[in-house]
């Protein structure tokens, strides 16, 4: 079924089952590859001086959970109301957005580096600021969606700066 808006509005796609489906295994392999990277038990990690509000480590995994499927569900709804170069652009985003998301674990964990990190963090603040902007303006449910992922990542921002601060 084709959904048209008036005027000329986005159309959605006819194949929901699939963007959706696409738009989840892309994001579950982003996770994946994130956080084969991640390795909370190491001595460098326990080692690490952190501040009192950090959340206890059990609530990384609770929170990233309903993240990465909002993520998917953005995707998979903005790629169905965007067409030629505007889902391009879109699936461009996505694809930046979830490439720096994996990244900050390999710079953080692997390279054990919080000050690298921290500037992956920003990028990916600002790519989230510009994902949102682009699907404000093409799908304002996707939009929507986005909010609470880039206000966690906000916060992920202002943690790893407290842990680059406290760990020269």
């Amino acid at each position: 079924m084709r959904l048209i808006s008036e005027g000329a509005g986005p159309v959605a796609s006819p194949n929901p089952w699939k963007r959706y489906s696409v738009a989840s295994v892309v994001v579950a392999a982003s996770a994946a590859a994130g956080s084969a990277a991640v390795d909370a038990d190491s001595d460098w990690y326990r080692g690490l001086s952190k501040p009192v509000w950090q959340p206890p480590p059990w609530a990384f995994g609770v929170v990233w959970t309903p993240m990465y499927a909002s993520i998917a569900f953005a995707a998979g709804h903005a790629l169905g109301r965007t067409r030629g170069r505007e889902r391009v652009r879109t699936a461009a985003l996505f694809g930046i957005n979830l490439t720096l998301n994996a990244g900050w674990t390999w710079l953080f964990f692997r390279q054990r580096s919080p000050r690298a990190a921290l500037v992956g963090t920003l990028l990916l603040d600002l790519c989230n600021a510009g994902l949102i902007r682009q699907n404000a303006r093409t799908d304002p449910v996707a939009a929507r969606a986005l909010l609470p992922y880039a206000a966690w990542c906000v916060f992920a921002t202002v943690l790893n700066g407290s842990l680059s601060r406290r760990n020269p």
